[in-house]
């Protein structure tokens, strides 16, 4: 397949969803087929992500027709007049946390293989679905994680660290079935029932902290947490505008959701200004929206020129 094609962020999401469905029901197959619980359940996981995949290249979309001169149905727009960036760290926290509890829940049940006993499977078919499964694994992770260098999307960025962890997960796996295939007839045949859930157990303890960043940040986006880098610039462009106009002070509100960027500014006037026409203060909220990245289509900017300080407030 040539993977070149494949440019935007809605057309990479679309492969990821094919490639893990694709993957999931190859695993399933094959895990029947080596009795691995391990496989089973990596192929079941692989599902869910998908359906996680799916539901953010909704909200890309949604995103993308709201921010642009497209329009949303009406019924939409009717129900979320301040869009859908929102909808952005949702998806994001959601999905890292289930890669975080999938981990956590691999973890738990590796040791409670051990505590029964272990496990017996067919290694030979559990080499295969591994071996097939990295070579796609890394491919989709590290092509993603290039072509997300152009894109800029937290959406891909995770998608990237999904598949590497997958990845990482499948080597550990084939590390282990080999092993235990080339010693379930000798002298450490005993110990081939332990292989899987030891190696699983080392993977989990691996991969559970990596979805957190995405987490912490879809949570401060969630909870409106003021970007300090983003608070800065907006202050530094307000004060500018205050000292060129003589304004008395002003108040910056700011907040990051998702891709997009929320900024509502208040410049507190004089009051023995002359009045202006609208067109005045038009033409001065053009000015700062400039200053601020006019280009930016996840820009949602608010200008309140008063007297009186309690509105700003």
């Amino acid at each position: 397949m040539n993977l070149s094609k494949f440019k935007s962020e809605k057309e990479i999401l679309k492969l990821s969803i094919f490639t893990t469905i694709f993957l999931a029901i190859l695993g399933l197959i094959f895990g029947l087929l080596a009795s691995s619980a391990t496989i089973i359940f990596d192929s079941i996981y692989g599902m869910i992500d998908a359906l996680m995949t799916i539901l953010a290249l909704v909200v890309a979309k949604l995103i993308t027709a709201s921010t642009s001169k497209d329009i949303v149905s009406n019924r939409l727009e009717k129900h979320f007049t301040m869009g859908f960036w929102h909808l952005e760290p949702i998806v994001l926290g959601v999905n890292g946390i289930l890669l975080i509890g999938a981990s956590i829940y691999a973890f738990i049940n590796a040791i409670d293989s051990i505590l029964l006993g272990g496990r017996e499977i067919i290694f030979s078919y559990a080499i295969i679905i591994t071996a097939i499964s990295i070579v796609v694994e890394i491919t989709l992770g590290v092509f993603i994680r290039k072509a997300n260098k152009d894109i800029n999307s937290e959406f891909l960025k995770l998608d990237s660290i999904s598949w590497l962890i997958s990845a990482s997960m499948s080597f550990a796996y084939l590390i282990a079935f080999s092993f235990g295939y080339f010693v379930k007839d000798g002298e450490l045949s005993w110990i081939t029932p332990f292989i899987d859930p030891f190696i699983l157990i080392f993977v989990s303890i691996l991969v559970i902290p990596m979805p957190f960043k995405t987490v912490k940040q879809a949570l401060a986006d969630i909870l409106l947490v003021t970007p300090s880098s983003l608070k800065n610039h907006v202050d530094i462009v307000a004060k500018n505008i205050v000292n060129k106009y003589k304004f008395d002070s002003f108040r910056s509100y700011v907040a990051r959701v998702g891709r997009g960027r929320q900024i509502e500014l208040y410049f507190i006037v004089p009051k023995s200004w002359p009045a202006k026409r609208l067109e005045e203060w038009d033409m001065l909220r053009d000015e700062i929206e400039k200053d601020l990245g006019k280009e930016d289509p996840n820009l949602w900017l608010t200008i309140v020129f008063t007297t009186d300080f309690e509105w700003a407030e």
